[in-house]
C-alpha cells in the first residue's frame, strides 16, 4: 500500500467507529486521523475505550459501525494479519506472549515459515540485538518468557513490534520499565524514526511524556472523543482536566511521623529465578507511618522482594524480623496473619481470578476469616456487602458485585484489588506497581489512599518503575540493582538524574 492522502500524507483514518458490548458502548462514533511522520497521543480514563479502539484497528475486534482506512485503502475488519501486512505494529497493554518459548522465538514467531525461522536464527538474533541496543531495551534472547518479570515482558512486546518493520506503531505505556535516561534515549530514537516517516499512536498516562513526544493529543471520555489539541498550545493541567472532566489536584504529601519498625530485613538473600536475580544480602527497614519507595529498572530483584513480603519467597540467608518475631515457617498464610496486605504487580496473573465475580475476588485473601466465615460457614451476605462497599468507596465502575472481574477494564480491576487490601486496615502494605496503566484521576485516588494508610500508621513498601511516583510519595527511597538494595535516601535529597545513575548500576561506584 503506497497511496497517501492529506496535506502531509494521512496514513490512518478512523471514521465513526462504534463498538458495543451488550448494553455497554465502548466506542461511540470515534473519528480521528494519523499523518505520516506524526505522533498522536491517545488519552482517556481507564475504561474510556482506548484499548477497544486500538484492538479494532489491529483487527482483534470488529466494529459495529464505522470504518478504518490505511494508506488510502479500507482495512478488512477483524483481520489482524491484514493490519500486520499493512505495516501496523502494536504493543498491547496486556501481553500476547508464549511463556514456554524464548524471547527470540516470541519475537520472530509468525514472521516466516518454521523452516526459514530455524535457518535464519542468526540473522534474527542480530536484528533483535541491534534493536535492543538502539532502544535501550535489554533482553536475553534465549531466556524463556515464562521466567521474565512483567517489565521484561513489556520490553519483548516493544521489540516484537519493531522487528516487523512497522510503518504505524501503536505504543501502550512503552516507558513503564525504563529509567529516565533510557526514556530519553527511546524518545531520541522515536524522533529519528518519525523523521524517516514512521507514524506513532502513543498511549500513556504520563502527561509529561505526552507533552514531550506527541504532536497532537486525542482525548476520549466514556467512549467519545471530547477533544483534540496540538501539544504546542496546551499543557499537562489542561489535558488532565479534559480527560477527567474536572480539575485534578494531586494529594498533598506532608512530612511523615514514622513510628517503630514493623519489619526488618537483615542481610537477606533469596535464590535467583531463571535470569531474574534474587536479593543479595539486602538490608531494609519498614517503619509505621512511613512510605519506603523502591526504584529500579524491572528485573533487578523487585519480584524477589515482593515475593518475600507476600510469603511466596523464603530467605536463603539472613534474617527477617516482623514485629520482633523471626518466622521460620514463612508462607502467604503467615504473611497475611502478620498483617501484611499486598497489591500485586500483575493484576491478571496473581491479583485476581478472571472468571470469579467481584464479590469472590474481593474476599480471596480473607474468605476463611470473620466476617466472611463463621463456624465453618460462609456468609455471602457479608461478602457481598464488603464488595459493594469497595465498589462504592473506590469508584470501581461495573454493573455490580456479581460481575465477572474479567469484564472490567484494567484500572477498575486495580481499584478493586486496592480496596480489598486497604479495607482490612493492614499494618504493612506491599504496593507493587500500584498505578501501572491507570489514568491520572485513578492515580491521584490511589496515591491518596496510600498516603491515608501511611498517616493512620501503616508501613508501606512502594515498588515502582515510575521514578516520578517514587519521588512524589516516598519518605525514604532505596534503589534496587541486581538484587542489591542501596542506602536509604531521604525525600528530596536526590534528583531524578542521580537516582537514574544508581538504577543503571553506577551509584555505588560513584559513592565509593
Amino acid at each position: 500500500m503506497t497511496v497517501e492522502t492529506g496535506a502531509q500524507g494521512t496514513v490512518l483514518r478512523l471514521t465513526d467507529i462504534t463498538k458495543r458490548f451488550g448494553a455497554l458502548t465502548a466506542n461511540d462514533a470515534v473519528s480521528f486521523h494519523l499523518d505520516r511522520g506524526e505522533v498522536v497521543a491517545l488519552l482517556g480514563e481507564n475504561g474510556a475505550g482506548k484499548t477497544t479502539l486500538m484492538n479494532i484497528l489491529f483487527g482483534q475486534y470488529t466494529a459495529d459501525d464505522g470504518s478504518v482506512e490505511l494508506f488510502g485503502h479500507p482495512l478488512p475488519p477483524g483481520n489482524s494479519r491484514a493490519a500486520l501486512d499493512a505495516g501496523v505494529g502494536m504493543v498491547h497493554q496486556h501481553f500476547t506472549l508464549a511463556d514456554n518459548l524464548s524471547v527470540l522465538d516470541n519475537i520472530v514467531l509468525g514472521t516466516q515459515s518454521l523452516w526459514r525461522m530455524r535457518a535464519d536464527r542468526a540473522a534474527a538474533r542480530a536484528k533483535i540485538e541491534q534493536l535492543a541496543q538502539d532502544f535501550g531495551l535489554a533482553v536475553v534472547a534465549d531466556a524463556k518468557v515464562g521466567t521474565l518479570s512483567v517489565g521484561e515482558r513489556q520490553r519483548v512486546e516493544i521489540l516484537k513490534a519493531l522487528y516487523r518493520d512497522a510503518r504505524i506503531l501503536i505504543l501502550d505505556e512503552p516507558t513503564a520499565v525504563l529509567t529516565p535516561q533510557e526514556t530519553d534515549a527511546l524518545f531520541v530514537t522515536l524522533r529519528e524514526m518519525v523523521a524517516r516517516g514512521l507514524s506513532v499512536i502513543f498511549i500513556s498516562h504520563k502527561l509529561h511524556e505526552v507533552m514531550a513526544i506527541a504532536n497532537r493529543v486525542v482525548v476520549l471520555r466514556h467512549g467519545k472523543v471530547v477533544g483534540a489539541v496540538e501539544t504546542a498550545v496546551t499543557d499537562r493541567h489542561k489535558l488532565a482536566e479534559l480527560m477527567v472532566g474536572a480539575e485534578v489536584k494531586p494529594p498533598v504529601v506532608r512530612a511523615s511521623k514514622p513510628g517503630p519498625a514493623l519489619m526488618r530485613l537483615n542481610g537477606v538473600s533469596t535464590p535467583a529465578q531463571g535470569n531474574t536475580p534474587g536479593l543479595d544480602h539486602a538490608d531494609l527497614e519498614l517503619r509505621a507511618g512511613q512510605i519506603v519507595g523502591i526504584a529500579g529498572v524491572s528485573g533487578n530483584g523487585q519480584a524477589a522482594l515482593a515475593g518475600l513480603l507476600a510469603g511466596t519467597e523464603r530467605p536463603s540467608d539472613g534474617d527477617m524480623d516482623i514485629h520482633g518475631l523471626h518466622p521460620q515457617d514463612w508462607s502467604p498464610r503467615t504473611a497475611m496473619a502478620a498483617g501484611i496486605a499486598r497489591i500485586p504487580e500483575d493484576r491478571h496473573k496473581t491479583g485476581s481470578i478472571a472468571d470469579f465475580t467481584l464479590t469472590e475476588n474481593a474476599i480471596l485473601e480473607g474468605f476463611d476469616k470473620p466476617p466472611f466465615a463463621r463456624g465453618g460457614w460462609m456468609s455471602w451476605r457479608a461478602a457481598r456487602d464488603f464488595a459493594a462497599n469497595v465498589i462504592l468507596k473506590y469508584d470501581v465502575r461495573c454493573p455490580g458485585p456479581e460481575t465477572r472481574i474479567r469484564l472490567l477494564s484494567g484500572g477498575n480491576m486495580q481499584k478493586l484489588i486496592l480496596g480489598r487490601a486497604l479495607e482490612t486496615k493492614p499494618q504493612v502494605i506491599l504496593a507493587n506497581q500500584p498505578v501501572r496503566g491507570l489514568d491520572i484521576g485513578a492515580i491521584t485516588f490511589v496515591h491518596g489512599q496510600l498516603l491515608a494508610a501511611r498517616d493512620r500508621g501503616a508501613a508501606v513498601l512502594l515498588i515502582s518503575e515510575d521514578l516520578d511516583e517514587v519521588m512524589a510519595l516516598s519518605d525514604v527511597i532505596h534503589v534496587l540493582y541486581e538484587g542489591q538494595i542501596s542506602p536509604p535516601f531521604a525525600r528530596g535529597s536526590m534528583t531524578a538524574a542521580q537516582l537514574g545513575v544508581w538504577m543503571a548500576g553506577g551509584g555505588a561506584q560513584d559513592a565509593a
